[in-house]
């Protein structure tokens, strides 16, 4: 149960890197296009997990490499689509059609795989939801730009379905590592077609380099990890918190405005995670009894 509440905590760490990171890539991303600033940061990544381990793809079945693909196309598709549609948007019409991942993961889980969803959960689900509503939710003009970003959402949203069924823990290390080197080259290929731009200073670096190792190496490893031993479904109620935890760190560091409406979402996210964690841990509880 300790290794089961440290990787719910792991997770949730991770949306606060996930969070931290728009704030760490927004200068950056005003110097180098995006494609080339994720070409660059999942390629670091996925050098540094094959130095880590430079053993780990070795005597792979077939199986992990076709799955672990498949989940490298679908992460890379959905920050693609993303990027394009910001571009054609607003950041905040950005962040909350995003965060309807999370109402789209159970939709998912239920549709293609026949997954049984607690009510605990899909309240959850709601309350988060309406959370990302009070937080992001500017009012939204829909258009091509939000089109792209809500593609981008359930391509995130299937990513996350997949991951919950395909790992199980022990794959855990190369089911990201191809993930991300699949992404990696995804966007190497788009950067030199539409002409790579080479990071032009220190600060750019280190942002990327932020991003390589916490937020895409240790991070993707997290979320592979911990979804081994919760539903899809609580999955993405708590990579939700990457909404809250990015509002959190631009009132710290670009003193952005708090306001009543945006603490009562991120208060309402909070209490939505705090349901999931308590709801699978009780399943849990309830499936360590039966066994015993």
């Amino acid at each position: 149960m300790k290794q089961k509440l440290l990787l719910y905590f792991g997770l949730l760490l991770t949306t606060a890197v996930w969070g931290g990171s728009f704030v760490v890539m927004k200068d950056s991303l005003e110097r180098q296009d995006v494609i080339s600033f994720l070409a660059t940061r999942f390629l670091i990544a996925g050098l540094l997990m094959l130095a880590y381990r430079p053993y780990s793809l070795m005597g792979l079945g077939k199986t992990l490499w076709i799955r672990a693909t498949v989940l490298g196309f679908l992460l890379a598709a959905g920050f693609i689509f993303q990027s394009v549609g910001l571009t054609k948007t607003t950041v905040s019409s950005t962040g909350f059609i995003t965060g309807l991942y999370l109402v789209f993961t159970p939709l998912i889980s239920w549709l293609l795989l026949k997954r049984h969803i607690l009510r605990l959960q899909l309240l959850a689900v709601f309350i988060a939801t309406l959370g990302l509503y009070l937080i992001a939710y500017n009012g939204i003009e829909y258009g091509f730009g939000e089109f792209l970003v809500l593609i981008s959402a359930v391509l995130f949203a299937i990513q996350i379905v997949a991951v919950g069924e395909w790992s199980n823990g022990k794959n855990a290390y190369p089911l990201a590592l191809i993930q991300i080197l699949v992404a990696a080259l995804l966007f190497v290929m788009i950067s030199f077609k539409d002409g790579y731009q080479v990071p032009p200073d220190g600060s750019v670096w280190i942002a990327i380099l932020f991003t390589a190792l916490f937020a895409t190496f240790l991070g993707f490893l997290i979320q592979v990890k911990a979804q081994a031993i919760m539903t899809a479904t609580a999955a993405g109620v708590i990579l939700a918190m990457e909404v809250p935890f990015a509002f959190i760190f631009g009132l710290y560091f670009d003193n952005d405005p708090l306001t009543l409406r945006i603490a009562s979402g991120g208060a309402l996210v909070m209490g939505a995670m705090a349901m999931v964690i308590w709801s699978e841990t009780k399943k849990n509880k309830s499936a360590e009894v039966k066994n015993d």
